[in-house]
């Protein structure tokens, strides 16, 4: 066998670069992880009206035709009768949860398990809540929202959403209670929350609904499928505090403004009614 020259060397250490690097093991190359970037306080320099100017790469948050969150109202939700559920297959995975400021994010360090969308694999990445919720449905406005965000291997991006309206405490929420209560105002902490199951996040997979919409944070990025379940849970007062508390004073309202749907289809998908 001949020996490789410099060049050769050169060129297969830039593929396994490649290889190691591009593979999409994470969104945080499509969210903002700088949480001082942007805020949510109305008539703020940096408020969500401000976001599209701030930063050209954040363009679409002003400009963009597909921006969510939006309302699902019923004069503009198309029924489509299926019996078929939405397809998950989440599996009990290592977890680290952080404070990114703006918000309380688990992040899964391994393989999560995936749902399945037209054929196409999104492998679960992390999750995060909002509060109040962002979408909305008739014109209300829950008291919390949960987005579970998922990335395939292009790079797609598709987020199951789940809202919550005050009442029994939150299982999954209360889990990791003491994770989150450690990092009340510690922006950037880390801490390790062991082997967290995806499975136990509560969501109907009979009746959701679907369209094609945005990241609610900047870059605002688009073609985002969104999977809202239509059931409504339920969190506590006290749940709902401590997210709020452990985030910035800016962020402690962490929803932004309804967008235009611009004519876009909302999909509702379940069994038909009896």
């Amino acid at each position: 066998m001949k020996n490789m020259n410099s060049n050769s060397i050169l060129a297969l250490g830039f593929l396994l670069y490649m290889l190691i690097f591009s593979h999409p093991s994470s969104t945080q190359a499509q969210e903002v992880e700088d949480e001082r970037e942007f805020d949510y306080a109305r008539g703020s320099k940096m408020g969500p009206e401000k976001w599209g100017a701030m930063k050209e790469e954040w363009s679409l948050c002003s400009n963009g035709t597909m921006q969510s969150p939006i309302d699902m109202s019923s004069q503009r939700v198309e029924m489509v009768v299926s019996s078929k559920k939405l397809y998950r297959n989440y599996k009990p995975c290592n977890a680290t949860i952080l404070n990114r400021g703006h918000d309380i994010m688990l992040q899964w360090e391994g393989d999560a398990g995936s749902i399945l969308i037209n054929d196409t694999e999104y492998f679960l990445k992390q999750a995060h809540w909002h509060s109040s919720s962002e979408h909305t449905i008739n014109g209300r406005r829950y008291d919390m929202e949960l987005h579970m965000v998922h990335l395939s291997i292009d790079n797609k991006i598709a987020v199951i959403a789940v809202l919550y309206n005050i009442g029994k405490p939150n299982h999954f929420l209360s889990k990791l209670a003491v994770n989150i209560s450690s990092m009340i105002d510690q922006e950037g902490m880390h801490g390790h929350s062991g082997i967290i199951n995806p499975r136990e996040i509560q969501m109907s997979s009979r009746r959701y609904y679907r369209y094609i919409g945005s990241l609610t944070v900047p870059p605002c990025t688009e073609n985002v499928v969104w999977t809202i379940s239509k059931k409504i849970r339920t969190v506590s007062k006290d749940q709902v505090k401590l997210l709020r508390e452990a985030v910035h004073d800016y962020a402690e309202n962490n929803a932004r403004p309804i967008q235009l749907d611009n004519q876009r289809d909302i999909l509702l998908y379940g069994p038909m009614s009896r």
